[in-house]
């Protein structure tokens, strides 16, 4: 698990389990889960991550970009007329996919199978809640860009953090939400193992 605070989400939730806790406690016991996240990270750091990866691992989930967009917040609550603020995100969002793309073919030089996560809306105040919507839209763009042309599975966290009660607070997954993470990371990972055997036995990736 590589990436941001998405994952690695303990120091978040408190006494609760984190996205990796979680997700050791469902995942059949001869299998192994290693947390390689950092929180803070941005895709640029990504790649100093890939020394963290067991040898003997597998399967690679990646999740970041999130602190990518955060850094670019201040554009919610500027005063610009539309295009002013379309084409600054636009080059912000080609700044991200250099760095993003880079992070992918980096961990995908390690030849173990990878997967990446979108960036999910948050929990954010209402006043800004619809326009941020819309510039995490652009950074997954770029991920479903990057992922399409090199033919790698998307986890889709949009579609899995979807109420206030999966956050710890507006941007931080909660026990709840990493739960729900977790179940789809699983779930992610029988899948491609089970076809990777065939699609007649499963075994620990």
């Amino acid at each position: 698990m590589l990436g941001d605070s998405i994952f690695d989400n303990k120091s978040y939730v408190g006494d609760a389990p984190d996205v990796v806790s979680h997700l050791r406690a469902i995942m059949p016991k001869d299998w192994i889960a290693t947390l390689c996240a950092v929180d803070g990270s941005i895709a640029e750091s990504v790649p100093a991550q890939r020394d963290r990866v067991p040898q003997e691992a597998t399967q690679l989930v990646l999740s970041v970009g999130g602190n990518d967009a955060l850094r670019n917040q201040d554009l919610l609550y500027e005063d610009l007329q539309g295009n002013r603020v379309l084409s600054i995100l636009a080059d912000v969002a080609e700044e991200f996919e250099v760095n993003y793309r880079n992070a992918v073919q980096v961990l995908r030089a390690l030849g173990k199978a990878l997967c990446v996560c979108t960036i999910y809306n948050g929990n954010l105040p209402a006043e800004v809640s619809r326009a941020a919507k819309a510039a995490v839209a652009v950074f997954n763009d770029r991920i479903y860009s990057v992922a399409n042309e090199l033919r790698l599975p998307v986890i889709e966290l949009r579609r899995v953090c979807t109420e206030a009660m999966d956050y710890a607070n507006p941007i931080e997954p909660s026990d709840v939400g990493g739960a729900k993470i977790a179940r789809r990371i699983l779930e992610h990972v029988q899948v491609r193992v089970f076809h990777a055997n065939g699609g007649t036995e499963r075994k620990a990736p």
